[in-house]
């Protein structure tokens, strides 16, 4: 686990600017992750081998298990990536001292969630995929989610003071029905409508 932590720390240094020691090494890591989450996205957990991932990423099969160890290890880190990255953008836009009114604030985070393109992506469909067979991998979306509906509860009090924990998990399910449409064969796109449905409600 150690390892994982540290090339997990040594491709978020790249990603934030910070200079590293091995460079090449962290450019190979990155370019591993940037296209098993490709992969993911468009195949599903299970239909991709780490086959599949080294020959796209090109990268030697021996690099690869020395860098990640397993595929499980390597969904996991994955969606680590997301997770902290959709938990920085929520973060700054909660607490964001622009003059922006909570419920702009609320529709920017719906909206960088409800996107196809978006970080939540990976983790939306991890939540129907990898439960059984990836579980460690599983409880970093569960983490997210947790703390996502939290994050989502104070800025709903600042609106309502009596709004509740079951208002935020309201507003997450409409995240995912949002998602589930635009993953539909139609590729309907209704998340603005169901963003109104929402606040209709909860008003």
């Amino acid at each position: 686990m150690t390892a994982f932590l540290s090339l997990l720390d040594t491709t978020k240094n790249y990603l934030n600017g910070i200079p590293m020691p091995n460079l090449e090494s962290s450019f190979r890591a990155l370019r591993v992750l940037h296209t098993a989450k490709d992969l993911f996205n468009q195949y599903g957990f299970h239909k991709v081998g780490v086959d599949q991932i080294i020959a796209e990423a090109k990268v030697a099969k021996a690099t690869f298990y020395n860098d990640f160890h397993s595929k499980a290890r390597l969904i996991e880190m994955c969606l680590t990536f997301q997770k902290d990255a959709l938990k920085d953008k929520v973060f700054s836009i909660s607490n964001s001292y622009r003059e922006q009114m909570v419920l702009d604030k609320l529709k920017e985070i719906y909206f960088l969630h409800a996107d196809l393109n978006g970080f939540y992506h990976l983790p939306f469909k991890a939540i129907f995929e990898i439960e059984k067979l990836y579980p460690v991998a599983y409880k970093v979306v569960v983490d997210y989610r947790n703390w996502f509906i939290g994050e989502i509860h104070k800025l709903l009090l600042t609106l309502k003071s009596t709004a509740s924990i079951q208002d935020a998990y309201m507003f997450l399910f409409m995240i995912d029905g949002a998602m589930v449409q635009l993953l539909g064969e139609n590729g309907v796109d209704e998340s603005a409508r169901l963003l109104d449905y929402f606040f209709l409600n909860f008003a």
